[in-house]
């Protein structure tokens, strides 16, 4: 089958269901490949007549920002013990090093740990939690969820949508070898975004530090 006869059978309520959920849980503190997911996702929509980007971009905005709230207030609820709990279930991720390394980064730089670890996978998975077990302010904590959630993925659903217009002529002559080329150009501009927003972090921390409060 013709990779464009097959993606044509790919229902669009499906495609923005799966990526709000992957991208929500993820953002919640399950360790999903929810960037992976919305790379593949927004590469679809650029060759799915039927998969609006601008919906795609609002799912998965929804999906950062509500997994992030919910993290943000398990990790308030379950404090310290919650870390412990996770470490063991998933120490890959949620091992001291990676939590002392976190919370250094939150302890430094406070919201805008929040608004630029959206673009960095470990910080990204920490954010909800962590946030909530260090008591950071709600409204700063909501402020940097919502502005780097929409930044993170209406700006990783734009690129990679033209990335996807630009390789449709690839994907009409070469069917899956040109999904392949496609799928690893899209990969190649989010390493980009993430270097800039790992070089970013630490100048905006520079011009605003902030700490944040133990309590209340």
């Amino acid at each position: 089958m013709h990779v464009q006869e097959w993606l044509d059978t790919v229902p669009a309520a499906a495609v923005y269901a799966v990526v709000g959920l992957v991208i929500g849980l993820e953002s919640l503190g399950i360790p999903l490949p929810g960037e992976i997911i919305l790379v593949s996702a927004a590469l679809l929509s650029s060759q799915h007549a039927g998969i609006d980007p601008l919906i795609l971009g609002a799912c998965a905005s929804a999906g950062a920002v509500i997994g992030d709230s919910i993290g943000y207030a398990i990790g308030r609820k379950g404090g310290r013990p919650l870390l412990a709990w996770l470490g063991r279930k998933f120490p890959g991720h949620f091992s001291e090093g990676h939590v002392a390394t976190a919370e250094r980064s939150f302890q430094k730089w406070g919201m805008w740990a929040v608004f630029f670890g959206r673009f960095v996978a470990l910080l990204r998975i920490f954010a909800g939690p962590l946030a909530g077990v260090l008591r950071m302010p709600y409204w700063k904590f909501l402020t940097a969820n919502v502005l780097g959630g929409i930044l993170w993925a209406g700006g990783t659903t734009a690129v990679i949508y033209y990335v996807g217009i630009v390789a449709e002529s690839w994907l009409k002559r070469f069917s899956w070898l040109g999904l392949v080329a496609a799928v690893l150009v899209g990969l190649v501009s989010m390493l980009v975004l993430k270097r800039r927003a790992r070089s970013a972090l630490p100048g905006r921390a520079a011009a605003e530090p902030e700490t944040v409060p133990a309590t209340d």
